[in-house]
């Protein structure tokens, strides 16, 4: 019986000692310094680990997420525009401006199928250049001199640095996210200096907090992140997503994917679609005034397909508009043509 009982012994330390660990950065307490530990993985976090975020099954890929615990994932957004407008007399002028927002998104756990992810919020950058001028706001570098540009600078400076917390099922549906409220009070106060009117500081917070809520900040990481329908696609099979180009809905931005390939650890999807063109015209007084409008674009998104996420997205998008006017002895054109570059991860590409 003794043999019988040390064996068993010997038998659980040996489980115990073969069991899979990981290594995780935390904060230590004690010190405040930032220690890796080394701790067990759950049973959970295997389960996750064996498979592959995007997967064929009879032919049909869809797109799940299977996210490390204790890894960071990136999101950086990117867009550049360079518009060009031709007057009447064929002169022309053109201007570029650009922006950046960089956040990441840190795994602290995975339990029954759901996330706990922390949002950081760690960057964001913009900048114009017209006429040979550049104006910078970017809040990695100091503020800069011109009051508009000061103000921008200082109400993006109260928003980065702060951390979001958010709860995510494996197949991308977002169930919460929360920590809103501290941020709003940093950007009302950063924006007293500048908006002294009650009203008008009153506007702009209700402005500031429709574009950053969670309604708002679930659907544009939805849109970003969760490209493959759920009932799943085949190998060159295509599918559309309509969204409202004007707040009234009368103009649809249409947009066409398509499953390109998958395979070498990544899945790529092919991007097409617009606004088709569009005129109207209209008289007054003796004067006709047409107007001509068009939105194209095209690219490809990678995934990339043992984690789900998104690895690379690079769009080009071309928008032109001809506004005519003639008394029926002259005509005036005025044309303008902007070429943008939607980028997500460019980094990583």
């Amino acid at each position: 019986m003794k043999k019988i009982t040390a064996f068993a012994i010997l038998a659980i330390t040996l489980i115990s000692c073969n069991k899979e660990t990981k290594t995780i950065t935390k904060v230590d307490p004690a010190t405040g310094k930032t220690i890796n530990v080394e701790v067990p993985v759950e049973k959970s976090e295997e389960n996750t680990a064996d498979k592959m975020a995007i997967r064929d099954s009879s032919g049909v890929y869809i797109q799940s997420f299977n996210l490390e615990v204790g890894k960071t994932y990136p999101l950086t957004t990117y867009q550049r525009d360079v518009q060009t407008v031709t007057s009447p007399t064929g002169e022309s002028q053109s201007g570029t401006s650009e922006s950046t927002d960089e956040m990441s998104f840190l795994v602290n756990g995975y339990d029954k199928g759901v996330y706990d992810i922390t949002i950081n919020l760690i960057g964001k950058r913009s900048s114009q250049t017209s006429g040979g001028k550049t104006m910078v706001v970017d809040t990695k570098q100091s503020a800069p001199k011109d009051d508009n540009m000061k103000m921008m600078w200082t109400i993006n400076k109260a928003l980065v640095g702060n951390k979001l917390k958010m709860k995510m099922q494996e197949n991308g549906k977002i169930l919460s996210i929360t920590g809103f409220e501290p941020i709003y009070t940093k950007v009302a106060a950063s924006s007293a200096t500048f908006i002294k009117d009650a009203a008008a500081k009153a506007d702009f917070l209700k402005s500031f907090k429709n574009s950053f809520g969670e309604k708002s900040m679930s659907e544009q990481f939805t849109k970003n992140l969760m490209l493959i329908p759920e009932k799943g696609v085949k190998l060159g099979e295509k599918w559309t997503h309509t969204e409202n180009a004007t707040p009234d809905g009368k103009v649809k931005l249409t947009t066409t994917y398509a499953l390109k390939s998958v395979g070498d650890g990544k899945a790529v999807i092919t991007v097409n679609g617009g606004i088709p063109y569009k005129s109207e015209k209209r008289t007054q007084e003796g004067i006709t005034r047409s107007m001509s409008s068009e939105l194209t674009q095209t690219g490809t998104v990678t995934l990339d397909q043992q984690s789900g996420w998104i690895t690379n997205q690079n769009i080009n998008v071309k928008t032109s508009q001809v506004e005519t006017l003639s008394d029926g002895k002259q005509t005036k054109n005025m044309k303008s043509v902007s070429n943008s570059t939607v980028m997500v991860n460019p980094a990583s590409k």
